[in-house]
């Protein structure tokens, strides 16, 4: 399993549509072992990335919620990460 993977049940406020998607791209990441991916690969990539959102969209909102929260904080919520987007933009 990858040890990277966001947990993202739990969090207050909940998981936003660009965390659900960011843990989605991470997740085809590894199993295709492919970070950026070639354009004859790009729409294979990208439609199982919005399969792999969708999914984990239904999932989350289909469990019950958390006692407690996640032990880590999300990489998108993070004041650093949080910089270098607002840099990149």
């Amino acid at each position: 399993m990858c040890r990277n993977i966001t947990e993202l049940r739990g969090l207050e406020p909940p998981a936003t549509a660009d965390e659900v998607e960011a843990a989605a791209r991470q997740y085809v990441r590894k199993v295709s072992g492919v970070r950026h991916p070639s354009p004859a690969n790009v729409e294979a990539f990208e439609a199982a990335v919005a399969a792999v959102t969708a999914a984990t969209r239904t999932l989350l909102d289909a469990l019950p919620e958390r006692r407690q929260p996640p032990k880590t904080v999300p990489p998108l919520r993070r004041p650093e990460v949080q910089a270098r987007i607002a840099a990149r933009g």
